[in-house]
C-alpha cells in the first residue's frame, strides 16, 4: 500500500512539476497595449504600409541629395541636396526608433523605382541635372506632404501619427523649397 502511495505521489509531483514549467514558459508579465497584439508587427495595415513607403522615401533623399552634392552646377539645388541629406537623415532615425518599438522591419534599400531614378540622375551633370533632379523633388515632395497628412489625421498608432504630424511641416517646407530651386533651373539652364 505504501508504494502505491508513493507511486501516487510521484506522479502527482511529475504532473504538477510540468504544469509548473508549462506556467513558467507563459509570460505572465503585464502587456502595454502595443505588446498585447502579440504579433511581430503591432501596427495596423495602413500604418505599417505608411512607415515602409517613409523609410524608403527618406532613403531615397539621402542616396538623391548626396548626389546633388556631387552633380549639380547651381549652388541653390547643392544646397538642396544637402538638406535633403540632413532632414532626412534625421526623420529617418525617428522613424527608425518608432519602428523598433512597434516591432516592425523598415527597408534597408531604397524602392526599385527610386533606384531607376537614382540611375537616371547618376548620368546627368550640370543644369541637365539641376533640372531633372529638382522636376523630381517637386513631384516626390507633392506625393510626401498627401501621404503625411493623411497619417497624421487618421494614422491609428499614435507614435507614428505624432511622427507624420512633426514631420508634416519640414516636407511642407522642402516641396516650397523645391517648387522654387525648380523654377530658378527650369528647362536645363541657371537663372
Amino acid at each position: 500500500m505504501r508504494s502505491y502511495f508513493r507511486a501516487i505521489g510521484s506522479i502527482t509531483v511529475i504532473g504538477l512539476g510540468l504544469l509548473g514549467c508549462a506556467a513558467m514558459a507563459q509570460d505572465s508579465t503585464p502587456k502595454t497595449d502595443k505588446q498585447a497584439t502579440g504579433s511581430a508587427n503591432r501596427m495596423t495595415s495602413g500604418d505599417s504600409t505608411f512607415a515602409t513607403k517613409a523609410a524608403a522615401g527618406g532613403m531615397a533623399e539621402v542616396k538623391l541629395g548626396e548626389l546633388a552634392k556631387d552633380h549639380a552646377a547651381s549652388p541653390d539645388v547643392k544646397k538642396f541636396g544637402e538638406r535633403m541629406v540632413t532632414d532626412h537623415t534625421k526623420a529617418g532615425d525617428q522613424l527608425k526608433q518608432i519602428a523598433s518599438t512597434n516591432g516592425i522591419t523598415l527597408p534597408s534599400e531604397i524602392s526599385a523605382k527610386d533606384q531607376a531614378t537614382y540611375d537616371r540622375l547618376s548620368k546627368l551633370n550640370g543644369a541637365e541635372f539641376d533640372a531633372a533632379y529638382m522636376k523630381d523633388m517637386v513631384t516626390d515632395h507633392k506625393t510626401d506632404v498627401a501621404e503625411f497628412k493623411k497619417e497624421s489625421e487618421k494614422g491609428m498608432d499614435a507614435d507614428l501619427k505624432q511622427f507624420a504630424t512633426t514631420t508634416l511641416p519640414t516636407l511642407q517646407e522642402h516641396l516650397q523649397m523645391a517648387e522654387s530651386t525648380a523654377s530658378k533651373v527650369k528647362g536645363g539652364g541657371s537663372k
